[in-house]
Order: structure tokens, then C-alpha cells, then sequence
């Protein structure tokens, strides 16, 4: 084909990520309003964090040697199937641990297609347009995640949750059918990629060697994992600011809006020449942010500082992915990537687990403020450990 594949790549990422976000958000919802425990929404991060963890090396070896496309879309197609696993559950309220399984068979697909799908992109993007790319990417994955959590949130107001798990179905199936239209990955060297495939831990090595890529993920994952309040958000909207499924929506779309919005702002704006530094800078404005969240009883200040957290994750997530795609060889960006969802995936559900156990040990509010205090944290023992991070050069000027 002639035309770019940059505009149905991003769109089946998105697309998956807009159905994940819609999934999330319901069982969320929907476990919490039938058990009010908050050690039910801890269970839900646990399954979904525990494949990531124990399913990284042969995942790796896997998307090195195995057509990524392919990988992506059959993926894809199996995230819907467990949409319908879901509304059935759903419909015949099954046990929580039905839900469980499920979710732990969903991060098992979840950890093969973040991999699979980012290592696709600069296998068929070209160097050049990877920021553009990126970037674009980005806003449309976080537009994704406004109105992923915005739409379920309205559709359970007026519909019962089996309804909307079956959604995910359909956006499974157009994700799939996208990343099947794309252009065949470029090739690696045989005598490159075979050498690589020695060793399993070249991954590993790569990233705990890389002055800069361990940094950058260590920084996003412990802000993340302390900082993150997405499991909460049930609990705040119906304990704390008293909303129903509505006001629920948009607390989980707030910090995507703010998400696009930096990248609207982002694009006009020259490239960062001390990435780097400003990576530290906005973390700890994260956690900054996070902290006032969980102080916060009004709804439209909770609004704004989830918006903000949301714009601050956007220059971070940006800067983090390109670095990586900047300085990763071609024949072990899979073994890479997975590595690099270890520690996404441990942010995002690990983080869904931690703030459910804390919540149930010290109550929402402290968990948030405590949480948000060390991230902060952490990014004075990164900014110390690594001086090489506040001193990076312009992703553009970064080779592998």
C-alpha cells in the first residue's frame, strides 16, 4: 500500500486501548457497587498484573520471532472474546472469582499485544516520523481513555453492565481487522536477529545498562504504582464526593482530557532540549497533584487536578516511548519491550492492587496523599542515582 499506515496503527492502538479502558472502568465499577470492598479492586490489579510479570520472557522471545502484525491482531480478537466472557458473567451475576479468571486470561492477552504492537511501530514507521507519530498516538490512545471511561460511565446510568462488556467485543474485532491492513514489518538481518535470539536476558541487560531507559522507567513506574488513583475512583465518587455512574465517567475521563490536551499544545511547541530534566520535573508535579486529589472534596477540583495529572502523564509518556524507540536495535526491540511493560504493566495494575490494599489498611484519602508523597520521592532518589538522565540530549540526537 502507498498510503502511510501511521493513521490505522494509532487507530488499532487506540481502539484497544478504548476498549480496555471501557472494560476496566465497568468491572470496576460494577465490583465495587456489589461488595464495597476495596480488596476486590486490589484483586482485580493482581490478576491482571501477575501475567506481565510471569509471562515476560517467553513474550519477548516471542515478538521477536513472530510477525508482530499478526501477534497484534490476534490479540486484539481475543480481547474481544473476553467481553463476551464478561456480559455473561454479568448476566448470570457470577461469583467475583469468575471475574478474576477472566481478567487474568485478559492480562495474558494484554501482555502480548502492548509488546507486540509497540515494536511494531518502528518496525513500519519511519525513523523520522516516529515523534510525529508518538505524539499523535498518544492523544489518540488518551482520547481513547476519555471516552472509554466517559461513555461507560453514562451507558451504566441507563444500561446494565453485560451491555457494555459486550461493546468490547466490537472494539476487539475493529482493532484486529486494522492491524491486519498494515504493511508487513520491515525485516531484521538474519545474522542480527539470530544472534540475539541467544540469549533471553538481552532485554534485561539492555535496559538495566541503559543510563537513561532505567531511569525514565523506573520514574514512571513507582510514580504510577504510588501515584495512581484510577481503583480509587469508585470509592471517591460514591464515598467521597457523593456522584453517581456519571460524575464516576468523567473523574475517569478527566485526567485523559488533560492527557490531549498537552498534546494539542505539545505539538506547537519546539522539541524538548533537556528532555530528561523536564521528565523529572513533571513527575514530581504528578505526585504534587495527586496529593491535592486526595485532600480535595469538591468535584470540580478533583476535575481539574485529575486533568492535570492527566497533562503531566502525557509529556512523560511521550518522552518515555520515544526514548526507548530511539536507542533500542531492531532485532531486540521485542525482548525490550516486554521488559518495558514489566514495568508499565506493574505501574498500571500493580498500582491498581496497591491502592486497593492500602485503602483497606489506612482508608482512600491517606492512600492517596501517601502515594503521591512518594512519588515525589522517588524522583529525587532517581534525579541523585542518575545525573545522566537530567543532562539528556534532544531525543532526535539519540542513536541506538
Amino acid at each position: 500500500m502507498n498510503e502511510s499506515p501511521i493513521g490505522r496503527l494509532v487507530g488499532a492502538r487506540s481502539l484497544n486501548t478504548f476498549g480496555r479502558t471501557v472494560l476496566s472502568a465497568t468491572v470496576l465499577w460494577e465490583l465495587y457497587a456489589r461488595t464495597h470492598d476495596t480488596l476486590v479492586l486490589a484483586a482485580v490489579g493482581v490478576v491482571q498484573v501477575l501475567p506481565v510479570v510471569l509471562l515476560f520472557v517467553p513474550v519477548g522471545n516471542l515478538v521477536d520471532r513472530v510477525d508482530r502484525r499478526l501477534l497484534s491482531t490476534t490479540a486484539a480478537a481475543l480481547a474481544g472474546v473476553i467481553g463476551l466472557g464478561l456480559a455473561l458473567a454479568s448476566i448470570v451475576s457470577a461469583p467475583v472469582v469468575v471475574y478474576l479468571a477472566l481478567l487474568l486470561v485478559y492480562g495474558c492477552i494484554t501482555a502480548v499485544h502492548s509488546p507486540a504492537s509497540l515494536s511494531l511501530i518502528p518496525m513500519i514507521i519511519a525513523r523520522d516520523d516516529l515523534i510525529r507519530t508518538n505524539r499523535l498516538s498518544a492523544s489518540l490512545q488518551e482520547l481513547a481513555s476519555i471516552t472509554g471511561p466517559a461513555l461507560a460511565g453514562f451507558a451504566l446510568n441507563v444500561l446494565v453492565p453485560s451491555a457494555v462488556y459486550a461493546a468490547i467485543a466490537i472494539t476487539g474485532l475493529a482493532s484486529a481487522v486494522m492491524y491486519r491492513s498494515l504493511p508487513a514489518p520491515r525485516v531484521v538481518a538474519p545474522e542480527a536477529a539470530a544472534a540475539a535470539r541467544r540469549d533471553w536476558r538481552v532485554g534485561l541487560r539492555f535496559i538495566f545498562k541503559s543510563p537513561l531507559l532505567l531511569p525514565a522507567l523506573t520514574l514512571d513506574m513507582f510514580a504510577v504504582l504510588f501515584a495512581g488513583v484510577t481503583a480509587l475512583l469508585p470509592a471517591v465518587a460514591i464515598d467521597i464526593l457523593h456522584v453517581g455512574p456519571i460524575g464516576f465517567g468523567f473523574l475517569r475521563a478527566a485526567q485523559s482530557a488533560g492527557a490531549v490536551a498537552m498534546a494539542l499544545v505539545g505539538g506547537a511547541l519546539p522539541a524538548w532540549q533537556r528532555p530528561g530534566r523536564v521528565l523529572l520535573i513533571v513527575v514530581a508535579l504528578f505526585g504534587l497533584a495527586t496529593i491535592a486529589f486526595g485532600l480535595s472534596t469538591s468535584f470540580p477540583l478533583s476535575l481539574a487536578l485529575l486533568f492535570a495529572c492527566g497533562a503531566l502523564d502525557n509529556i512523560s509518556v511521550v518522552i518515555r516511548l520515544t526514548l526507548e524507540q530511539m536507542v533500542v536495535p531492531d532485532a531486540i526491540r521485542g525482548r525490550v519491550s516486554s521488559v518495558h511493560f514489566v514495568f508499565i504493566g506493574m505501574s498500571n495494575e500493580l498500582g491498581i492492587a496497591e491502592s486497593g490494599a492500602a485503602a483497606w489498611l489506612i482508608g482512600v484519602v491517606p492512600a492517596i496523599v501517601v502515594g503521591g508523597a512518594v512519588a515525589m520521592i522517588v524522583v529525587g532518589v532517581v534525579a541523585l542515582k542518575w545525573r545522566e538522565l537530567a543532562a539528556m540530549p534532544p531525543l532526535a540526537d539519540l542513536k541506538p
